[in-house]
């Protein structure tokens, strides 16, 4: 029996329009890009040409650093097109899927040491779906590391169930992390389990871990926090829950899996539900009915991008939330701060909905009723971050490029999700996420 730990800092965003538990085969994708971008750490180098015909699992790029971590393509078809932004950076492969979709063969595993393991893996292109802790970039195949840790459940607004993504895959999700225990070191693999949630119950080859609290307890960055965080000149590997089941069904199937559940939700989305699909997808190919004017974010509404329906969903991304714009202004006696605030979501107390049944859900527009001013101390941040950091002091350390503070505070520790909640309370409007991103970016080149 795997032991419970409590998260008590954190909060639950209660939002309107849930999935439910019904998980629909999207159509077939016509379009899907491959944004170089969704992936930390990565100098991409094309490998394709518009107008190449690739299979399923041929390389469109590959890392400049580490040229054996490759980025493949989820479909069949011929590449539309390769867009390029500001200084001809990379931004997005798009490929047009084919009738017939065929896929490249790389072989049923059937054993080997650890370096054919890892050669199979990049390979396929899935050395692109892990991460490195520190710094929350793509993992170094040559290294070996301290643990992997997979996050067994997402604990985000309207997030995806691990019932749903798991059903029916839990033969490939055993191989992977059976996989994965042979490339981790000495700490072999720790899986995050929902307290209360038996989906994962019966899995092997790995330890297990019950989280209890509020987001972000399904984050891998506090789950790692506290049960053995990692110290200087250390290296963990992290993956996703869906990526760990694609690892799984590469090696029992030999063919690459780009699959992805997603959880199609948000206000303004018409039968919110789960939906299975493929990384890269074009939005507008998956069938969703949105409300005019609906902003539609590819990912959490936390940590996503606003994509619209012509953009594609992320290489990580497991929710397409649609939401209502904040354009509109708000008179402050009926909507804006004055107000009764008796529909008002708050973090704090700020309004009577505190009382409120925790049942009750809020439909909250992207409006952030502000615009950036000082920073000040105000404590918010504390109460919504479950790590033994000072948050604002590591905060205002990045904004001066200060190393060594950086270093003594704890960044090594965090990644830009972790301060997601940090910025929905910000009073100042910080753009927090943004800044840790650049301040492990600038901590990693300084260290070479």
């Amino acid at each position: 029996m795997s032991k419970t730990l409590r998260i008590k800092k954190g909060v639950d965003i209660r939002l309107a329009g849930a999935p439910s538990t019904e998980c629909a085969a999207a159509p077939v994708p016509k379009v899907v890009a491959i944004q170089p971008p969704d992936y930390p750490g990565l100098t991409p180098k094309l490998a394709v040409k518009a107008g190449d015909a690739v299979s399923a699992g041929d390389a469109l790029v590959f890392d400049k650093t580490f040229t054996n971590v490759k980025v493949t393509s989820p479909v069949a078809g011929t590449v539309k097109e390769v867009v390029r932004g500001a200084k001809r950076r990379i931004m997005a492969i798009v490929v047009e899927a084919s009738g017939d979709q065929k896929h490249r063969d790389f072989g049923v595993w059937n054993g080997g040491d650890r370096d054919a393991l890892v050669a199979h893996l990049a390979e396929a292109g899935l050395f692109a779906a892990f991460r490195q802790r520190p710094f929350d970039v793509l993992a170094n195949p040559a290294d070996t590391p301290r643990a992997i840790y997979v996050s067994g459940f997402d604990s985000s607004p309207m997030a995806a169930s691990t019932s749903v993504v798991v059903e029916g895959q839990m033969d490939h999700l055993q191989r992977g992390i059976d996989a994965l225990a042979e490339l981790a070191g000495a700490g072999g693999v720790h899986v995050g389990l929902q307290a209360g949630d038996n989906a994962l119950a019966g899995l092997k080859n790995c330890k297990t871990t019950a989280f209890q609290g509020p987001h972000p307890a399904g984050n891998v960055g506090v789950q790692i926090h506290h049960t053995a965080p990692i110290n200087k000149g250390e290296v963990l590997w992290t993956l996703g829950l869906q990526d760990a089941i694609n690892l799984g069904a590469l090696l029992n199937t030999g063919k690459y899996s780009a699959r992805r559940v997603v959880a199609a939700c948000g206000s303004e989305m018409d039968n919110p539900r789960h939906l299975e699909t493929v990384v890269g997808a074009k939005l507008a190919d998956l069938g969703l009915k949105v409300h005019d004017g609906a902003r539609v974010i590819s990912g959490s509404v936390l940590t996503g991008t606003n994509a619209g329906m012509d953009g594609h969903l992320g290489a990580f991304a497991t929710q397409v939330v649609a939401l209502p714009e904040g354009h509109d202004p708000k008179f402050m006696l009926t909507e804006g701060w004055l107000s009764p605030g008796l529909n008002k979501f708050s973090a704090s107390r700020a309004y009577p909905t505190w009382l409120m049944p925790k049942g009750k859900t809020y439909t909250l527009d992207t409006n952030q009723n502000g615009e950036d001013r000082a920073f000040v101390v105000s404590g918010q941040y504390e109460a919504v971050f479950p790590f033994d950091i000072y948050p604002v002091h590591l905060v205002k350390s990045i904004m001066v490029n200060d190393i060594d503070a950086m270093e003594k505070l704890g960044i090594y520790e965090v990644a830009p999700e972790d301060f997601a909640l940090c910025e929905f309370v910000c009073t100042s409007k910080i753009p927090v996420q943004s800044l840790v991103r650049e301040g492990l970016d600038a901590l990693k080149v300084e260290l070479g």
